[in-house]
């Protein structure tokens, strides 16, 4: 029996390419609920993180988890609440988040990625001062019916300032943070943040390599109820208007 061994040499050379263009580069991952929430996803998402951490390639993982808060909301008597997309965080709500955010599905991560022998460790922005937000003002919205509304959101948050030096020290010392996407107020409020938005500054403050969104949705889409809209190829001026956070 002959072995062919120019398949394996091709790919090693490939993957010596991949890591001498990103040893030690910094790439932040979304993981959205509905990833974090399929056992099959899950296995798959975090034996590729294990092999990028593998070949030197510094992660933070940033998480959702909003079908999971929903979930656990309707098992507690209290139905969801949302406005054009977004979730209205009540008193109750932010007990939801805290309970699955900063616990189940962290947790979840850790013992997965743990699972690839992948050293993580279980963080929310609340930690450190890594995230500081401040409650968001009342908004006029447009509903699913074309209405127009002033909204109170309750304990969603904007983005104030990141202080990503916890982060440095974890991945200094070869460790992988994972991030709920709760952030902390001046005066020791705790807010829901959108966890797209939460990525996207750690990666700013971290001058990360990459950004990486892994989504139940297909991507972006024009219209978000109609997947035909899905826009496959952009640049971010044409992107203006579709994503907010």
């Amino acid at each position: 029996m002959s072995i062919d061994t120019t398949k394996g040499i091709a790919g090693l050379k490939g993957a010596l390419r991949y890591v001498r263009a990103y040893r030690d580069q910094v790439f932040v991952v979304k993981l959205g609920g509905d990833v974090v929430g399929d056992p099959e996803a899950l296995e798959q998402v975090t034996a590729q993180l294990a092999l990028l951490s593998s070949l030197s390639i510094r992660l933070v993982v940033v998480h959702g988890g909003g079908p999971q808060a929903s979930a656990l909301s309707r098992r507690l008597g209290l139905e969801p609440r949302m406005v054009a997309g977004r979730r209205v965080t009540d008193d109750e709500a932010l007990g939801v988040a805290k309970m699955v955010y900063a616990g189940q599905l962290n947790v979840d991560l850790l013992a997965a990625l743990r699972a690839h022998r992948v050293q993580a460790v279980g963080l929310s922005g609340v930690d450190a001062d890594l995230i500081t937000a401040h409650k968001r003002p009342p908004v006029q919205v447009v509903d699913d019916a074309g209405a127009t509304l002033t909204v109170d959101y309750g304990h969603v948050g904007d983005l104030d300032r990141v202080d990503p030096r916890v982060l440095l020290t974890l991945m200094e010392a070869r460790f992988v943070p994972v991030v709920a996407s709760l952030a902390g107020g001046e005066d020791g409020e705790v807010f829901n943040v959108n966890a797209d938005t939460v990525a996207e500054a750690l990666a700013v403050a971290l001058r990360a390599q990459k950004l990486i969104f892994l989504t139940g949705a297909p991507g972006v889409l024009r219209d978000r109820n109609d997947p035909s809209t899905l826009v496959t190829f952009a640049d971010p001026d044409d992107l203006a208007g579709l994503v907010a956070s």
